[in-house]
């Protein structure tokens, strides 16, 4: 007889002919959640034990928290082939218990000479002889005392749930932008549970930000470390940049030029560790910076998928989380980050983008095609807006079908000498030649039409 852990997996099992490296995979991370206690770890018929540590009860901590692991139970393992043994080890398991109980045995190796059914009459029996206090109950419990016959038996009463999902590593690599805030911990928690490995970057501004919040920064990570397997945190220096915003850049739109470049440096580091997503603790409208406008301006500068699992989350639900994973006490240390540095009085909830393009001070040129048809109508107001040196191009190209109409009402707002800006509006219908010339190389009308709409929103 000998005390161990035995570490059960849920979602694995639906991986089919992939579940063996999914497996390994499992095994490996407990590895690592276990070396500093010295647990020795193994599979065995589609469950990982471990066993022979130092701390039980810091291994079982440890384990819980590992991606993949659906629960672990604090188990006997006793000779199967003795049955006398089995029962008093069972009886052992029941020993501080009063009320009711029931057996629940599983017979994984159906050579074993007693089933299933069997199995919890005689050891029920065996332990109410013992036990006249104990009485069963099949539908509600107050224990129930599990048997699993594999390659010995194994005997446990109080499965302890674990977090779940995937395993680290099984679902490619992430960068998360991580602040010194609840919501970003949170997220990156989330995604790392469905087996991606996730790195992190932080913008450190100091002298506005102090050293403390970088630490406290680097505290987060070490917290997320033990479910992510470990986290690589690169620092980037963020100061000079966000000056430069402050001084240049329109005051209403300084949070989102500033999320834009941080999003520009954190997909240029994804790249070079081979990433292949960003991810953000984005809630949509839970700040000026998150609403559906504002993420669409911030996603527009990135190639890459930007991942935000907490986007239909409030902010109670988050803290909930942030709780549950050790994250809360932390985040909510007092130290501001570079979110909180410069922030405007009235910041832009719904920002265009020429506007955006014409504060970075970068020449920036918007093309909009469109086609109306029928009896349809549209109008667009582009706004181009120059507040430094800079050029600024809008162009807006539209196609006239049937009775269908187009108006452009441009804006055009030029505070400084040498911004250079412009406005252009072409609205036409489909010349006859051009119809005609396609016919001729077979096409029919209506192809020839088709071809030319789509060379043209093309």
């Amino acid at each position: 007889m000998r005390e161990l852990l035995q570490v059960r997996f849920g979602e694995i099992h639906l991986k089919g002919q992939n579940r063996p490296y999914f497996m390994r995979m499992l095994v490996e991370r407990v590895r690592e959640a276990v070396k500093d206690v010295q647990g020795h770890v193994w599979l065995n018929d589609s469950r990982v034990y471990v066993s022979d540590m130092t701390d039980m009860d810091e291994a079982i901590r440890r384990v819980t928290k590992v991606f993949g692991v659906h629960s672990v139970c604090r188990a006997v393992e006793v000779d199967k082939n003795d049955f006398e043994a089995v029962c008093a080890e069972g009886l052992k398991l029941l020993e501080n218990h009063h009320g009711t109980f029931k057996v629940n045995a599983r017979r994984s190796d159906k050579r074993y000479p007693m089933d299933s059914m069997t199995i919890n009459m005689e050891m029920g029996g065996y332990i109410l002889e013992r036990r006249p206090d104990l009485k069963v109950d099949v539908k509600n419990p107050d224990v129930t005392l599990s048997v699993e016959i594999r390659d010995n038996a194994y005997l446990y009463t109080h499965p302890i749930m674990a977090v779940g999902g995937m395993p680290v590593g099984t679902s490619g690599r992430a960068t998360l932008l991580l602040s010194g805030g609840i919501d970003s911990p949170v997220a990156g928690w989330m995604i790392a549970k469905r087996g991606v490995t996730v790195s992190a970057v932080h913008f450190y501004s100091y002298p506005y930000t102090s050293e403390r919040a970088k630490e406290k920064v680097l505290d987060l990570a070490r917290i997320l470390s033990e479910s992510l397997c470990g986290i690589r945190v690169h620092v980037v220096p963020f100061t000079d940049i966000q000056m430069q915003i402050h001084e240049k850049c329109h005051e209403d739109y300084t949070t989102i030029i500033m999320r834009r470049y941080m999003m520009r440096i954190a997909e240029a580091i994804a790249k070079k560790e081979h990433a292949q997503g960003l991810i953000t603790g984005e809630s949509i409208g839970q700040v000026a910076s998150q609403t559906m406008y504002a993420l669409c301006c911030t996603d527009e500068v990135v190639d890459m998928p930007v991942f935000r699992p907490l986007i239909g989350f409030d902010k109670q639900e988050i803290i909930d989380i942030a709780e549950k994973i050790g994250t809360m006490e932390t985040s909510s240390l007092p130290f501001e980050d570079c979110c909180t540095v410069f922030t405007p009085r009235h910041p832009a909830t719904k920002p265009k983008m020429e506007i955006i393009l014409d504060g970075e001070g970068a020449n920036g040129r918007v093309v909009s095609r469109s086609v109306a048809q029928d009896q349809s109508q549209q109008v667009f107001y582009p706004k181009v807006t120059g507040n430094a040196r800079c050029f600024g191009h809008v162009q807006c190209d539209s196609i006239i079908m049937g009775d269908a109409r187009i108006s452009s009402i441009p804006a055009i707002v030029a505070n400084h000498v040498d911004a250079q800006l412009i406005h252009e509006a072409a609205i036409g219908r489909i010349a006859g030649d051009q119809i005609l010339k396609l016919m001729t190389l077979g096409l029919t009308e209506q192809e020839a039409e088709e071809k030319i709409l789509d060379g043209f929103l093309q």
